[in-house]
């Protein structure tokens, strides 16, 4: 059990290195009010006076506090026996069996130590203003101190600033928030023990430090009350409710003590002697004579070291996983930053085409579907170039329709330019040629609008395979040449992929095949006609036997029920208004100067009909050529040709070093990861040297 407490020191000095301890450690905290008697009773605890002191905040810092029974450990006095003799007066020993060297030493002035308590006193006051001013500013800082005695109990604490109301000096104006925040920092450690100090002559139910010990220990499971001033109660009043729990229960329960007053503390009434008027007092006290076995500094002082001893005991277990964790996850933290490049040129050049072979596999891994890193939330790589392709591409070419922007009037205005002055005996296919190449044009802007979005998605492939290689978070100048490289060589490939999407375009528009063998072919369209005019002439004499609806108005009613609009729907500005009869002849449009014969019907619906399906012949070809294209021309191609692109732009030996320099972020998260790596390591040999956690 005795090597538990050196274990925490050798903790506490090995983590202070770095400003703040990787993993929760035991402690005994202790808190109180300003003027609650704190530092006359660690004093007390100590038996030396060490503490500065003043009639405001005099504690400013916390201070780490470790005492160390030099009767228990193996810690070499015999060198420094001279010293202690010009230092050491007597007066303040306990009795001859407990003599020998006491001195201190500061984690912050290391080898040095300090005989002379009140230069243990002047060098915390020192420490406390180098960091915080003269002023009565406060930090959240430690001071760690060494206390070498055999006059202790091995103990480890922390003494926090007592809780302010009133700024003074150049303290901040909410410097009761900011110590409050300070003691919520070292209590809420689920491994601390709380040591709440209060003063017995006032109200206990108003005590700062048990309500701040309350907040994070509601049910005062590591909470020990320490009641001071009990010499100071008024005449016939007593604690004895309050030290049983009455009041305030908590389960470590209350230690009473009695301080030095200040009229002591200014006629420098030794300790010793202010130890055994504690032990008369409570000898004496009629209520308290009964527990005066629980009662004292040498109660608290042994009660301390049992608490923290079975608390340390308790939890150094999880420590000692909690540190092991930590050091295989810092290890692989560490790996991930590298090694520092140094050495010969081969050595730059070998590790620039490693990171270049990576990310290129990467790319290549992603587009094909065989990235190790297969997001479950969103599509990825070649996933999303296929969507583009068969989700908005398709669909958005099966949204164009056939006469889309193309009335009814606009194919009559065609068909009558295409026959000139004289009446046409058969339906113009000059005019079928025109009104359809018109249509298939407006397939172009899709297609060349598919391209853009498919550059777009190998854009962000290689931007999401830049974050799977983690070296090249080390090299950002490598990183962003790796990206302008790829986007230079994506950049060049989309005119080319264009072309051949308006070459495709041009290749339909350059001949229109009416021979193909799914088109529907004149006499096929004519014979379809006629049976849907049959269809619609015995679904009108169904309704109505005595009717004589003529062909417009059947087609007219035809059109309504299947929710499309009747003769002349669509736009007005279409084909005929482009094409006109003559400059000046405003008003002779076809949908203005006659209504249509039935002849003119008949060959608008035939001209649909052939419109129609050669635009869907067209389309599909678009919607299977395109992806197609594109993928030769833009994907393929980059994916083959990305390795040896980038390796022909950045393998050069003037570039490497550039290309190679690290981030001023890297080279300080690895120094830290290193640092905390051998902290971690330091500590687990420490935790080691416990054997046997059940002693």
């Amino acid at each position: 059990m005795d090597t538990l407490i050196p274990v925490l020191n050798k903790l506490q000095d090995v983590f202070s290195t770095m400003g703040t301890a990787p993993v929760q450690l035991p402690q005994l905290v202790v808190i109180g009010s300003q003027s609650a008697g704190k530092s006359s009773v660690l004093e007390n605890v100590v038996g030396r006076d060490f503490l500065p002191r003043g009639n405001t905040i005099v504690t400013r810092r916390p201070l780490v506090l470790q005492l160390i029974n030099t009767n228990h450990n193996s810690i070499d006095t015999k060198a420094y026996d001279s010293k202690f003799d010009m230092k050491y007066d007597g007066k303040s020993g306990s009795s001859s069996s407990l003599s020998g060297p006491e001195w201190g030493e500061f984690l912050h002035k290391k080898g040095k130590r300090f005989y002379d308590f009140e230069e243990i006193k002047q060098e915390i006051a020192d420490e406390t203003d180098r960091l915080t001013g003269q002023n009565k500013g406060v930090s959240d800082k430690a001071i760690y101190l060494k206390i070498f005695s055999p006059r202790v109990l091995s103990l480890s604490l922390v003494d926090l600033p007592g809780i302010t109301k009133v700024p003074v000096g150049d303290q901040p104006s909410n410097i009761e928030q900011l110590i409050r925040d300070m003691t919520l920092k070292f209590i809420r450690n689920p491994n601390s023990i709380i040591v709440a100090v209060s003063p017995a002559n006032s109200d206990i139910a108003n005590s700062e430090s048990l309500k701040l010990a309350k907040e994070v220990d509601p049910h005062g499971t590591r909470t020990l009350g320490v009641l001071t001033k009990l010499d100071l109660m008024d005449r016939g009043t007593d604690a004895m409710d309050v030290l049983k729990g009455k009041i305030i229960p908590l389960r470590l329960g209350f230690v009473p003590v009695v301080n030095r007053s200040q009229a002591d503390i200014n006629s420098k009434k030794r300790i010793t002697e202010a130890h055994k008027a504690e032990e008369l007092f409570f000898e004496r006290h009629v209520r308290y004579r009964q527990i005066k076995h629980r009662c004292g500094t040498r109660f608290l002082a042994s009660r301390l070291n049992g608490l923290l001893l079975g608390h340390i005991k308790k939890v150094l277990p999880q420590l000692k996983v909690k540190i092991g964790t930590m050091i295989a996850e810092t290890q692989e933290n560490l790996e991930s930053y590298g090694v520092p490049l140094t050495g010969s040129v081969t050595n730059y050049g070998s590790l620039l085409l490693q990171l270049i072979s990576r990310f290129s596999t990467n790319y290549i891994n992603a587009l094909g579907g065989r990235s190790p890193d297969v997001s479950l939330s969103e599509l990825y790589g070649g996933a999303r170039i296929s969507y583009v392709f068969h989700q908005v591409f398709a669909k958005g070419l099966l949204n164009i329709k056939p006469f889309d922007r193309l009335s009814d009037a606009d194919i009559r205005t065609a068909i009558r330019n295409a026959t000139g002055p004289r009446p046409s005996l058969f339906v113009p296919e000059v005019s079928f040629e025109l009104l359809v190449k018109k249509q298939i044009l407006r397939l172009e802007g899709p297609c060349l609008q598919c391209v853009d979005m498919v550059f777009d998605e190998l854009q962000k492939v290689a931007t999401q395979c830049e974050s799977l290689v983690p070296q090249l978070r080390r090299f950002p100048k490598l990183r962003d040449e790796l990206l302008d490289c790829v986007h230079e060589l994506l950049q060049a490939q989309v005119s080319p992929t264009k072309q051949m999407v308006k070459d495709l375009l041009a290749i339909e528009l350059a001949y229109v095949n009416t021979n193909h063998p799914d088109f529907i072919g004149g006499s096929r369209a004519i014979h379809n006609f006629n049976k849907k005019v049959q269809r619609l002439k015995n679904e009108d004499r169904k309704r109505n036997p005595e009717s004589k609806a003529d062909l417009a108005t059947l087609l007219a009613r035809d059109r309504k029920k299947n929710g499309r609009g009747g003769i002349g729907s669509g736009s007005t500005t279409g084909l005929g208004s482009m094409l006109g009869f003559m400059t000046g002849t405003a008003g002779l449009s076809s949908s203005t100067v006659t209504p249509p014969t039935e002849r003119e019907i008949i060959e608008t619906e035939i001209i649909k009909s052939l419109i129609e399906s050669y635009f869907n012949i067209v389309r599909q070809n678009i919607t299977d050529n395109i992806p197609k294209s594109i993928m030769f021309f833009l994907v393929n191609y980059t994916k083959d040709r990305i390795q040896s692109s980038l390796v022909r732009a950045l393998y050069k030996d003037e570039n490497f070093k550039t290309l190679l320099s690290e981030s001023g972020t890297i080279s300080e998260k690895r120094r830290q990861r290193t640092e905390l790596l051998k902290v971690l390591r330091r500590s687990l040999d420490i935790v080691n040297e416990v054997r046997d956690f059940a002693v």
